[in-house]
């Protein structure tokens, strides 16, 4: 087993004065902590786009693309964990994506790489979680009051303002009530979902179900690639490293517990809401399954109270999910702004954490009102941001740290994992950009209209 790069780019003393790691990064969590983060930061309202994803595959591939895209996920993400204990069992322990990919790699051009990378995704997140959770309220406000003023910017506004006073729950492990809640709320609103569709499915009233593909070979490769990365950026995090520092050392063991944890919550959440909703659906899914029981014409397809219990469930986790992608933003400006010599609730570091976070959360919910079609920009970032990150640089990262042989049966399906992804990675970035082209003309700033 070959030892990591001797070069100690970041010490481990460095944390005694490392304000970001002391304050944010406390690492002070039990594995059941770590599953509670990892399942707010994968399992979001973004399954309910699954029924969707499968339009473009049809049942067998996306039975197949669903499975490998998990399988290959924890793989991945056990693979880094293992570099992470590794590291630590050194003497050198990394708490920052960044820092670890840069010292293992040995580059420090990789440390920008990979905080520009993170820093899009997690802005990208909270930006669309700003937004999902503004359009949530924009529902339950239209079916209350069909004739109500009230535009979906106001609404965004009302959630940045609750999203400003969560963030100054000062660390990461002080999010683990809220996002032991979030995995409640998952399950609950999936569930809720699928039973609508289970329901609707064995009704009278169930809608005419069609499964066939695109007519052209090349629109069934388009659409088929497009789904693959949907479900890849489903999958995708960006996060492991910070989740893991928030364990209690050693960590060793710890977040394997915590990624079994996850992926049991994602096999009956991911599943169930893929087949129920693909099922009673077919090709006309929806990219919001909910949109589906809910059509723009007629009655709802599912009772009242079951649709707007679930629309509150997705509202209340995406408070969560918005917090914890905030995070390495958090960590970067308290490392910056922060006296360690000084409590973490003196004066002199309250007031710079109260400001600095309260005017990111206010450019996130403005860039959320002024631009309801993020979800076109925020597909573009996620086909180049979640593929490098959670499907190649793990196991590039194990390739270096550990050496195995070129002979070795890992080394050889590292590289397959790596060359494979890379390229639906740029498939699913050229799928992204060309619809961000055909939908420019439906883009209006600060408009109450979200484009899908």
């Amino acid at each position: 087993m070959a030892d990591p790069p001797r070069s100690d780019m970041f010490p481990s003393s460095r944390l005694d004065s490392d304000a970001g790691a002391l304050f944010v990064l406390q690492s002070k969590g039990e594995w059941w902590h770590a599953g509670f983060h990892l399942t707010t930061a994968i399992v979001g309202p973004t399954i309910l786009t699954l029924p969707y994803a499968f339009r473009g595959l049809g049942w067998w591939l996306g039975f197949v693309c669903l499975t490998t895209m998990g399988l290959v996920t924890f793989y991945a993400y056990y693979l880094m964990s293992k570099v992470l204990d590794h590291c630590e069992k050194a003497g050198r322990r990394h708490i920052r994506f960044r820092e670890l990919a840069a010292d293992v790699l040995g580059s420090g051009w990789m440390f920008y790489v990979v905080i520009f990378i993170q820093t899009a995704i997690n802005t990208g997140i909270g930006i669309g979680a700003i937004l999902l959770a503004g359009q949530c309220l924009d529902i339950m406000y239209s079916s209350l009051f069909p004739q109500g003023t009230l535009k979906l910017y106001e609404f965004i506004a009302m959630v940045t303002a609750v999203m400003i006073v969560l963030s100054q729950l000062p660390s990461f492990h002080s999010l683990r009530h809220i996002n032991c809640a979030s995995l409640l709320l998952s399950l609950g609103y999936t569930f809720l979902v699928v039973g609508a569709c289970i329901n609707l499915g064995l009704s009278k009233h169930a809608p005419k179900r069609e499964y066939s593909l695109e007519p052209s070979d090349s629109g069934r490769v388009f659409s088929a690639f497009t789904s693959i990365s949907i479900i890849a950026a489903i999958f995708g995090n960006g996060i492991l490293p910070e989740i893991q520092a928030t364990l209690a050392p050693p960590a060793t063991g710890k977040m394997l517990k915590g990624l079994i944890l996850c992926y049991t919550v994602i096999f009956f959440t991911f599943y169930s809401a893929a087949i129920s909703g693909y099922w009673v659906f077919g090709n006309s899914s929806s990219s919001n399954i909910l949109k589906n029981l809910m059509p723009d014409e007629g009655p709802t397809l599912a009772p009242i109270v079951v649709i707007g219990l679930a629309v509150i469930f997705v509202l209340l986790q995406l408070f969560a999910i918005g917090l914890v992608y905030s995070q390495v933003a958090y960590e970067i400006m308290e490392k910056n702004s922060a006296d360690t010599t000084k409590g973490m609730f003196s004066s002199r570091n309250l007031v710079p954490r109260l400001i600095l976070r309260t005017l990111y959360m206010a450019f996130c919910g403005f860039m959320a009102a002024m631009l309801p079609f993020f979800g076109d920009i925020n597909a573009v970032v996620g086909a180049f941001g979640f593929i490098p990150l959670d499907f190649v640089l793990p196991m590039l990262l194990y390739n270096m740290t550990y050496k195995p042989t070129k002979r070795s049966f890992t080394y050889w399906i590292n590289m397959t994992i790596m060359v494979v992804f890379t390229c639906a990675g740029l498939m699913g970035a050229f799928s992204s950009v060309r619809k961000l082209v055909l939908d420019a003309n439906k883009f209006k700033l600060f408009s109450s209209e979200v484009v899908d």
